[in-house]
């Protein structure tokens, strides 16, 4: 169905594309199809129109036969920021088939929604023969929520024609979810990439909701509906339909606590547009306030309380994995810099934690760390001293000493402290969260089970191909499930702020804690 792989191995995924577009021309609609992406309602939905509207099909949108909407129920709902997080908030969710007059409800009170907003559909239309989908038409839709009070917490249902939450048998399936406040408080998020659908994916879930997040970071890998992840139509095995397991599992989480992607490989799929997010663009409404003109919607950043985090999009600038390589002409790592000037600049922010897949420094035996971050972003980490730096990609968990140049510019042994002001930048690879977990090539290393060395056998994925190196700063490895809890604690100015970092086990024991430190604004 898609590029053959003598030619995909050698071209570009807008390459790919526009070979698609000439495959399934008008004349050989009858044939076959690609994918389409349409509107049910509020307005066209043409993801990568920056460059390319989606390839034309038979059907140029999917089938509108509609069922009593009584009949249907609202799934896989999820949260997502604002450019704002103290007024703005999207609430995302599926529905199974074409619902008419789809909306929202919110208030203040389980007893009081009477605000109803409408929302916007997004159809995602897979035809068969992409991959191993089925004919799969998937309804997102979103309603984007403005103008509301920080450190508010509103109460919200999600309906359409025909199913109202509003009543009273359809109370219990009522969210909440919590604007971010005005001021420094101490609050906790958590973080991990390479979830996929799994026992342990849920296990992951659960033990997250118990640890009262106010927002939770997915470093990219999300629902792997694409499983080889190398951002080619040539792979066979893509299945649309993860994704509605996907959400599904996620909802326990997602429907009142923001969940904030960032994009990895295996989100690069390439039938949907040029660059591979057209799909993601269909699931996710994510802040919008990213470089202009990339099309990269991964990239983005927002600000709770004292600390900014920015989500960046590895794939543009990955060595190992190239489909990508170099989509934005640079300008995503000028935006990058940007933002880390204006929010070390600001008086009110005392952290920064940047979030993203492909890992700066690892010793997995699969991927290990990827040089094109090296090249064009850990200069920039250790510029604007960076105070956590947070990915996925390398299926384990793994944190660095403190490391500067390179090099160890400080041994930080569990509990310890690190201050970046002084002294290099913490990585932490969170890639455990679900999926099948690769390898060290040294013991693990963790809490209650130490095994440490001081010279561990890597390599590092450079434009030139693999480079064996032999590193110093792989302080902690843990090779089973797991994902990241932070808590940051604010502080009077002049006096000391913290991120207290702890990596949790599926088991909910503690693998790993350490400190990072830094003299409040």
């Amino acid at each position: 169905m898609g590029v053959p792989e003598q030619l995909a191995d050698r071209m570009s995924m807008a390459e790919q594309h526009e070979y698609l577009r000439a495959k399934f021309s008008r004349r050989n609609l009858m044939r076959g199809g690609a994918v389409t992406l349409g509107a049910v309602a509020g307005g066209a939905f043409v993801p990568g129109a920056v460059a390319q509207a989606a390839v034309p099909t038979r059907r140029t949108s999917p089938a509108t036969e509609q069922v009593d909407g009584s009949l249907v129920a609202p799934f896989g709902r999820h949260l997502a920021y604002g450019n704002d997080p103290r007024t703005e908030m999207t609430v995302s969710w599926q529905v199974p088939v074409a619902v008419k007059k789809p909306f929202i409800r919110i208030g203040a009170h389980p007893w009081d929604l009477s605000r109803k907003i409408e929302a916007e559909v997004r159809t995602l239309y897979t035809p068969a023969g992409v991959g191993a989908s089925g004919d799969h038409t998937q309804y997102y839709v979103h309603a984007k929520l403005s103008h509301l009070r920080p450190g508010r917490t509103y109460y919200y249902g999600v309906g359409h024609q025909g199913f109202d939450p509003a009543q009273p048998h359809l109370l219990g399936t009522l969210g909440t979810f919590t604007t971010a406040p005005d001021r420094k408080e101490p609050f906790t998020f958590t973080a991990f990439g390479d979830q996929g659908v799994s026992y342990h994916g849920l296990a992951n879930d659960s033990l997250i909701l118990g640890q009262n997040p106010t927002f939770h970071l997915h470093a990219g890998d999300i629902a792997y509906a694409d499983p080889a992840g190398a951002g080619k139509t040539a792979d066979s095995g893509f299945d649309s339909r993860v994704w509605d397991q996907f959400l599904a599992q996620t909802e326990s989480v997602a429907k009142s606590v923001p969940w904030m992607v960032s994009y990895g490989n295996h989100d690069m799929e390439a039938w949907y547009s040029p660059n591979g997010y057209g799909g993601e663009e269909a699931r996710f409404t994510l802040p919008d306030n990213g470089p202009d003109k990339a099309h990269l919607p991964g990239v983005y950043s927002f600000v709770h309380g004292n600390t900014a985090i920015i989500s960046l999009d590895p794939n543009d600038v990955s060595f190992e994995i190239p489909a990508n390589l170099g989509i934005s002409g640079g300008t995503q790592t000028t935006w990058f810099e940007a933002q880390l000037k204006k929010y070390r600049a600001a008086k009110d922010i005392d952290f920064i934690v940047v979030f993203f897949h492909h890992c700066a420094y690892c010793t997995s035996t699969s991927h290990a760390s990827e040089g094109g971050v090296r090249q064009e972003w850990v200069p920039l980490f250790e510029k604007y001293t960076v105070d956590l730096v947070i990915n996925g990609h390398n299926h384990q968990y793994e944190r660095t000493d403190v490391i500067k140049g390179n090099k160890v510019a400080k041994k930080l042994a569990i509990g310890d402290t690190a201050y970046p002001e002084t002294e290099g930048v913490v990585y932490v690879t969170a890639g455990a969260a679900g999926r099948s977990l690769y390898a060290f090539s040294a013991p693990d290393s963790y809490e209650g089970h130490l095994n440490e060395r001081d010279a561990v056998a890597s390599f590092v994925n450079t434009k030139d191909g693999k480079v064996d190196e032999t590193v110093a700063w792989s302080r902690v490895r843990y090779l089973n499930y797991s994902f990241l809890r932070v808590d940051v604690e604010p502080a009077p100015r002049g006096h000391y702020a913290k991120l207290k970092v702890s990596g949790i086990a599926e088991t909910g024991d503690r693998i790993d804690h350490f400190t990072v430190a830094r003299r409040a604004k």
